[in-house]
């Protein structure tokens, strides 16, 4: 696991992202905000859930004291909630582009939103965000489809290493 790699990873992960934010743009306040079953109780929620682990993320690993989650107190409505999730893709990018190569097996100390401490590889850290954010996405293709939005297209990183 090199520095490249998670570089790669991380602008997947833009990509992905990028794709949900073109598709999110044409629905309706009613379809990004109705009340669904899954992980998350909305399209809303779940791309405001994807956004506050990529930035709380973010910000331990640059070591801020008391990072913020997002979900408790974002109240921004769909076009700003999409304008941050491109902020959070691009801050993971910067991360990875203005670190050294070892830092990738630094052993970073965090603590969690309960005040857990935990000390793990910065690669296992950003491993865990680029899995979790895919996760979250592959829910919301169901959720959009729920929604009535049937023009999602696979995000799967295959396709991301094809173009």
């Amino acid at each position: 696991m090199t520095k490249e790699y998670f570089l790669d990873l991380a602008k997947y992960n833009q990509w992905a992202n990028e794709k949900f934010i073109h598709w999110a743009k044409p629905i309706n306040a009613a379809q990004w905000d109705k009340e669904l079953v899954s992980s998350f109780p909305s399209i809303a929620q779940t791309v405001i859930h994807i956004i506050g682990a990529e930035m709380i993320w973010h910000d331990r690993l640059l070591n801020i004291p008391n990072p913020v989650w997002l979900p408790l107190n974002f109240k921004g409505d769909k076009n700003t909630t999409l304008d941050v999730w491109r902020k959070s893709s691009e801050l993971l990018i910067n991360f990875i582009e203005n670190i050294n190569s070892e830092h990738i097996l630094f052993k970073q100390s965090y603590k969690r939103i309960n005040g857990e401490a935990f000390t793990q590889p910065v690669y296992e850290i950003l491993s865990h965000v680029f899995n979790h954010s895919t996760y979250h996405r592959g829910q919301l293709v169901t959720l959009f489809r729920q929604v009535g939005f049937t023009d999602v297209t696979s995000t799967d990183l295959l396709l991301y290493y094809r173009k």
